[in-house]
């Protein structure tokens, strides 16, 4: 099968290890490769801003600064062996692959680019909201690794919000199919590990439901290319939109987390 891949151009996991994984079992046609103009953050904080207001929004902005002084460095860590993992499992990109650098996954170029190389799938790691006239171009359709279970945890940051709420069996990540909505397409399957709530970052979390599922997800997206899979039923079940993480959330989650594991070591010693 003919896959592409869309990506930013500052998420090397992505860009370089999730590239690679691709063309080790399908024919990479291409790359899209974002870089995002600083107005589209802004727009993103105004966004926020709307939703939270200005008092959580504070609390927002203070998760993101504690990330920043605490968190960064180990994650950047993490960052840097797994990619080192993923590009000594598959091997390194064709150098005539087709690459596309743009500012919007959305423009026209991309339109012409997509349809110039005629993929069956395209698997979207991006931040920015797909337009039907680029996520319906491909033959078996546009899908995303939403880091999340969806449809109780849809929009940004799915596995931080469970974790916060004790919703401990709903962090993973969910294949689906882009549609007009907001993590609301059809549902091709969930993954997850045995991930430490203690001593992970939500980054790392958010990656590894990720890279320690890519055989099941390949496997799901060949299978979905053949006919032999269908979406997975998801009526009656609770759909909710997320945003950005708050850092009270974040530390009331982690003291829970450490009570947890000092109740459960008191059962295993009794």
């Amino acid at each position: 099968m003919r896959t592409l891949l869309i990506c930013h151009h500052d998420e090397p996991i992505n860009r370089l290890g999730v590239a690679r994984w691709l063309a080790s079992f399908s024919e990479l046609s291409g790359i899209i490769e974002i870089h995002e103009p600083g107005r589209r953050l802004w727009r993103r904080v105004r966004r926020e801003f709307r939703r939270v207001g200005p008092i959580r929004f504070l609390d927002v902005l203070a998760f993101r600064l504690y990330s920043r002084l605490v968190l960064s460095a180990r994650d950047r860590a993490f960052e840097a062996a797994a990619l080192e993992r993923l590009s000594a499992t598959y091997p390194p990109l064709d150098p005539r692959t087709p690459v596309l650098v743009t500012h919007d996954p959305n423009s026209a170029e991309v339109v012409a680019f997509l349809r110039g190389l005629a993929p069956d799938v395209v698997l979207a790691r991006c931040k920015t909201l797909l337009k039907k006239d680029v996520y319906s171009l491909p033959a078996r359709g546009t899908f995303v690794l939403h880091t999340g279970i969806c449809p109780e945890y849809r929009n940004a940051h799915g596995c931080f919000w469970a974790l916060a709420h004790d919703d401990l069996s709903k962090v993973g990540a969910t294949l689906l199919q882009i549609d007009d909505g907001v993590d609301t397409g059809p549902i091709y399957g969930y993954f997850s590990y045995r991930y430490d709530e203690v001593a992970e970052s939500p980054g790392m979390i958010y990656d590894r439901v990720v890279l320690e599922n890519l055989e099941a997800i390949r496997q799901r997206l060949v299978d979905i290319v053949a006919g032999r899979v269908r979406s997975l039923d998801t009526s009656g079940r609770r759909s909710a939109t997320w945003g950005q993480p708050w850092l009270t959330k974040y530390l009331r989650w982690k003291l829970r987390a450490r009570k947890r594991r000092r109740e459960n070591a008191c059962v295993r010693v009794s």
